[in-house]
């Protein structure tokens, strides 16, 4: 009589094996424990010390990118980053607002720490869209109607502002309704929404009250605008009525559904 298979015999260990047994997990023991803790330690005072503690990560240089009339030596001055000091430890807010403040040509400013040992200032300065004569100097007028620089010499290709607003009738009381302030940044309203040939041919902006704003071009030409509102449709207006009388020397687009011009 045959023996039993081997399949017969393993299935037989099986049976009378009982269950699998199942491993228990066993706690780590103190000196686990204390060894890891020793080292988490060593690797935490690790890290500060190089960032505080070595000069492995000291402030050696600031780099300054971005300028255009300042210069990268202004600009690291009024910033006065602390060479020397850790860089993981130099407040980058604090550098942002001194230099808006000292620099109010500084439209924009992004201070980065370039790891191991540098700090760099990437500005955007602020450009004049209108100047506004004050004695020999001139103050310059950005897109927002701050006023953040004089200078000696006025910017090519800048038209100049001419803040005239009247006293008496009813352009008073517009005035009394709109500040200076506001008024300024209605011409830069004006000025942002000229045709590129007109901005160009533009030498003046002249503004009585809110809605008394005009143009004195190249050429002896003027044109009344009205008030900043719908500028998009006089812009249009303004250049096809310049196509249709180019002899003209003066163009009203005040009221945009009805412009007119007249002279030659």
């Amino acid at each position: 009589m045959a023996g039993p298979t081997t399949a017969e015999r393993g299935a037989r260990q099986q049976e009378s094996s009982g269950p699998p047994r199942v491993r228990r997990f066993r706690p780590p023991r103190l000196r686990t424990i204390i060894i890891l803790a020793v080292a988490l330690v060593l690797v935490a005072g690790g890290t500060v010390w190089v960032l505080y503690g070595s000069n492995w990560t000291r402030l050696e240089r600031v780099s300054v990118s971005g300028t255009d009339v300042l210069t990268p030596a202004q600009v690291r001055e009024a910033a006065d980053v602390p060479v020397g000091d850790p860089l993981v430890s130099v407040d980058t807010e604090a550098v942002e607002a001194r230099l808006r403040r000292k620099l109010p040509r500084i439209d924009e400013v992004d201070v980065e720490r370039s790891w191991p040992h540098g700090i760099g200032l990437k500005v955007t300065e602020r450009t004049p869209v209108l100047i506004v004569q004050k004695g020999r100097n001139f103050v310059e007028v950005d897109d927002e109607g701050v006023r953040f620089a004089t200078v000696s010499k006025a910017p090519k290709d800048v038209p100049t502002l001419e803040l005239e607003p009247a006293r008496s009738g009813s352009a008073a009381a517009s005035l009394r309704r709109f500040d200076d302030d506001r008024l300024v940044r209605e011409a830069v309203r004006v000025a942002g929404r000229l045709p590129d040939k007109v901005a160009r041919d533009t030498r003046v902006v002249k503004v009585r009250s809110y809605d008394d704003i005009s143009l004195e071009l190249s050429g002896g030409r003027t044109v009344s605008w009205g008030s900043g509102e719908q500028g998009v449709r006089k812009a249009r207006a303004l250049t096809a009525l310049m196509k249709a009388t180019p002899d003209a020397r003066h163009f009203d687009v005040s009221v945009a559904t009805a412009p007119a011009s007249s002279g030659s």
